[in-house]
């Protein structure tokens, strides 16, 4: 049994790396929200840029969590090193994301690099289904928030040629 302080720097860690990412991310996309990000021509359903913020943070938060209950099962099983894995990959995809995007102000590669990231986020719930059923279920919001950011990401490129 793991003693409780191992389990909580378990999660402050899970969580924090989770929450890292976005403040990475977050470095390439507040300089051009105020400036590039707001001529661009939007798809009809784009929401005010307010929301993005508070729904990457729940977002990121729910992935820490996720990435806890794995890691939590105990690092000595296979299943638990892959799917760590490859929620680390994941994530390196989701921070350069917003580095093609808002960093370089590429909407074609950020489009071609966000299906990318979509099938990793599927692998990663495949990944997670396999140690802990929760933590799969914990990343379907995020999954759901990037299918309608690709669609958004598309729009913009087709919107902005």
């Amino acid at each position: 049994m793991t003693p409780t302080y191992v389990r909580i720097i378990q999660f402050v860690v899970a969580v924090g790396v989770s929450l890292a990412a976005g403040w990475i991310g977050s470095i390439f996309t507040m300089s051009a929200i105020s400036t590039w990000y707001a001529g661009l021509v939007k798809p009809e359903l784009n929401p005010p840029s307010w929301v993005f913020g508070p729904v990457w943070t729940v977002l990121y938060i729910l992935m820490g969590i996720a990435l806890y209950l794995v890691w939590s099962k105990g690092w000595g099983h296979k299943n638990v090193q892959v799917a760590t894995a490859i929620f680390g990959v994941q994530l390196v995809l989701n921070v350069l994301w917003s580095y093609l995007f808002f960093g370089i102000q590429a909407p074609f590669l950020a489009f071609v690099e966000i299906v990318i990231l979509w099938i990793a986020i599927l692998m990663t719930i495949a990944a997670f289904y396999r140690v802990s059923v929760p933590a799969a279920i914990l990343l379907v919001p995020y999954f759901l928030w990037v299918s309608f950011a690709a669609y958004l990401n598309y729009g913009i490129y087709v919107l902005n040629p």
